[in-house]
């Protein structure tokens, strides 16, 4: 994409969705701090220069002017803006297309003009980037930009709410309107949009459900990911929403276009679908929830003892995310056992408290019961408990073991308390309500984490939106007894301590990291972090100076942060960050480690740098103590290291064909030997586990073949079962 290209896209760098898992466009903000003196006088005529770029550019460009190389062009000791600075006012009053040379990279594409921007808002945009980055200076003046405008023909209401170059929106409305050829088309607008049939918003709505609420949120209001709305997404326009969507974020959002995860048609539909009112999906109270439910195997019709030869406890449940399927794989052979059918992208498995059962939930709310003591495991009972969740958890505490079962949804935003035997549904209970910091309603406040407490017979529910854990009490579920913890806003994945006293999870946007003590029922600290912190359940480890830490990763840098979790043997390190090291690179989901092993592993599946989303970083548990500090690449020395990790080349292992090859969710074997790791690639494309030596870091095992379709999570029974991570 040409420099122009990116530069508006850059420059309109709204952190789109494309959909999926992930967040977008806010890494590196620290690297901004270093340039501010640099460009203190050069901005004092165009305030707020630095903020309107990190809106508007910071998404593509990256905070740091550095862009994304092949993708997005770097403005940073720019050679295009160097040779003429010119060139900046044609790219964002005009658009540009074509090829353009920038830094001796080829960059190609189609940049649409910012002509949403005022003159004032140029000016401090492009009066930012020239003064910043090793840039050589110099000021546009708002009569300059005004003058350009004028003689191009674009000076329309100070340029303000044009998507299309030189079209007024009285104009663009009065066009755009649907055409009457046709009369077996059907479309679909809202007011300002651009058309869409009833084909093509149908469509958009499965791939928006399947690839973006889940960040974004069914009403696109956001969480992990941006506010999708048409307040945000209408002014941007189609071509900017289209590269987004193709060549993603360093911050965690995936490239599902240049990745070849989403066709071209099918990101132009997105793109014109994201400028409507997202679609309202229906309530799903007790009556839907009962009409799904199925009991296949009633209790006392199941096995009375395992009628299997598996070692359950190293049995590992692996999602094959497009197929809507789990395989069971036997830890031990490294065979499959069986596939079953399940639910759409099966998020998580969790096992019952006595080991013989598995809960399984997809993203589209369907939880199965599987019997892991029949000859093959099979499913027992179904339900789906509304149309998009996440989270799925069984009592633990004394006397009440896997008595419930308690699964949490996206949409409707509720949870439900079922029978654990059967998933009979017995309480749904709706989570709508304020929100901790602003006081305010939010009428889609999601299920994220749900853990089962140790201590009490409770269940820790994270509610996403509102930024409250619901201490849910179920000794009597007639009389549901509720403790609401204030923590902060977009709360979403977490784990327990290695006491499985102390309950840490994230606040992924809020960049915090929020303690619950479930012992005395209260919040214990709220942790500062950053960016993006998303641990999966974490990583309990003992770090050589601090003793106890658990670990986080993070969607929007490379950091890899330490937090001390022992607050009786080691109180001075207790709730704060420890240390902070640098991993690969932004775009991480899950870290991993084994209290029998000696190695932290780090995923980045969501980088869109191929050599970093299909490899591992692996570090020294024992040698933590010698890795530098994190800092910011303006602060290295020439030659300067600051890391301490190995890199293993997962995907390359695999000897794959074609594809994304993202190396995701390192899980280990029961007895902590084994690290597994999914290669996970398109529907169509082959992909596969890889099975590591924990001691020797080298190749044992790959996994794949026909039966193995887009692999993701892999849930080790015991080690699932016993809490291990």
């Amino acid at each position: 994409m040409s420099f122009v290209s990116r530069f508006a896209l850059h420059l309109a760098g709204i952190a789109l969705c494309a959909c999926a898992l992930p967040a977008f466009a806010e890494a590196k903000d620290d690297a901004l701090l270093v340039h501010q003196a640099e460009v203190k006088l050069a901005q004092a005529g165009s305030a707020g220069g630095e903020a309107l770029y990190v809106q508007h550019c910071a998404a593509c460009h990256q905070p740091d002017g550095t862009g994304l190389a092949g993708a997005f062009p770097p403005l940073a000791k720019s050679s295009y803006i160097a040779e003429d600075p010119t060139v900046l006012l044609t790219a964002t009053v005009e658009g540009l297309t074509g090829p353009i040379v920038v830094n001796g990279q080829d960059y190609d594409g189609v940049m649409p003009a910012m002509s949403y921007l005022n003159d004032d808002e140029l000016v401090a945009i492009l009066n930012y980037v020239r003064n910043s980055w090793g840039n050589p200076g110099g000021q546009f003046t708002v009569a300059e930009v005004a003058a350009y405008r004028e003689k191009a023909g674009l000076q329309v209401a100070k340029g303000a709410g044009e998507r299309h170059t030189g079209t007024p929106e009285a104009q663009q409305a009065y066009q755009g309107a649907p055409s009457p050829i046709g009369e077996d088309v059907q479309v679909r607008r809202s007011p300002g949009a651009p058309d869409l049939t009833e084909a093509e918003f149908e469509r958009a709505t499965q791939l928006y459900f399947e690839r973006c609420a889940g960040c974004h949120g069914v009403l696109r209001k956001g969480a992990t990911g941006k506010p999708l709305t048409p307040d945000v997404t209408q002014p941007k326009g189609t071509d900017y929403l289209a590269a987004l969507i193709s060549f993603g974020s360093p911050a965690g959002m995936p490239n599902w276009g240049s990745s070849g995860e989403i066709s071209d048609e099918d990101i132009d539909i997105m793109a014109r679908f994201l400028q409507h009112e997202p679609p309202m999906p229906p309530e799903f109270g007790m009556p839907e929830m009962r009409a799904t439910w199925n009991v296949l195997v009633p209790e006392d019709q199941r096995p009375t003892k395992q009628q299997n030869d598996l070692n359950l406890n190293n049995v590992f449940s692996v999602t094959l995310r497009d197929s809507g399927e789990v395989a069971l794989i036997d830890g031990d052979t490294k065979e499959i056992a069986t596939i079953i059918d399940t639910g759409y992208a099966v998020h998580i498995s969790r096992t019952s408290y006595s080991g013989r059962y598995i809960y399984t939930i997809g993203r589209d709310a369907k939880i199965n019961l599987i019997d892991l003591w029949m000859d093959p495991p099979q499913t027992v009972a179904e339900i789906r408990v509304g149309l998009e969740a996440r989270s799925v958890e069984t009592s633990k505490y004394k006397g009440y073991e896997d008595e419930y079962a308690i699964a949490g949804s996206y949409w409707p935003p509720q949870y439900v308390i079922m029978d654990g035997a059967s998933l009979e549904p017995l309480k749904i209970v709706s989570t709508r309500g304020m929100t901790v910091d602003t006081q305010e309603f939010h009428p889609e406040p999601r299920v994220a984490a749900i853990v089962a407490s140790h201590e009490h017979p409770e269940f820790i529910v994270n509610i996403k939106e509102t930024g409250r854990i619901l201490l849910v009490n179920y000794s009597d579920i007639e009389n549901l007894g509720v403790t609401t913890i204030d923590a902060a806003r977009f709360l979403h994945d977490g784990g327990w301590d290695s006491t499985k006293r102390y309950f840490l999870t994230a606040a992924n946007q809020s960049d915090a990291i929020a303690v619950v003590d479930s012992k005395e029922r209260k919040l214990a600290a709220m942790v500062d972090v950053d960016k993006i912190p998303h641990p999966g359940r974490g990583a309990n480890l003992k770090h050589p100076d601090y003793g106890p830490v658990w670990v986080t990763s993070a969607l929007g840098n490379d950091k890899i942060t330490m937090i001390g979790t022992d607050p009786k043997r080691n109180e001075e390190h207790a709730w704060k960050v420890v240390s902070v090291v640098r991993g690969q690179g932004g775009g991480s989901l899950f870290v991993k480690t084994h209290p029998k092993s000696k190695n932290l592993w780090v995923d980045s599946p969501l980088n869109p740098e191929e050599a970093i989303s299909q490899s591992v970083a692996v570090f020294d548990i024992d040698k933590l103590d010698e890795c530098p500090d994190w800092k910011p690449d303006a602060e290295l020395a020439e030659g300067e290291s600051n890391s301490c990790y190995e890199v293993l080349p997962i995907a390359e292992w695999a000897e794959l064909g074609p594809g994304p090859k993202r190396v995701v969710h390192p899980e280990y074997s029961e007895d902590g030997r084994e690290v597994w790791f999914s290669v996970w690639s398109g529907k169509e494309e082959e992909s596969a586990i890889v099975v590591v030596d924990d001691r020797t870091r080298k190749l044992k095992k790959v996994i794949k073949g026909e039966r193995i379709v887009t692999p993701t999570g892999k849930f080790n029974v015991y080690n699932t079962q016993n809490d291990i991570y």
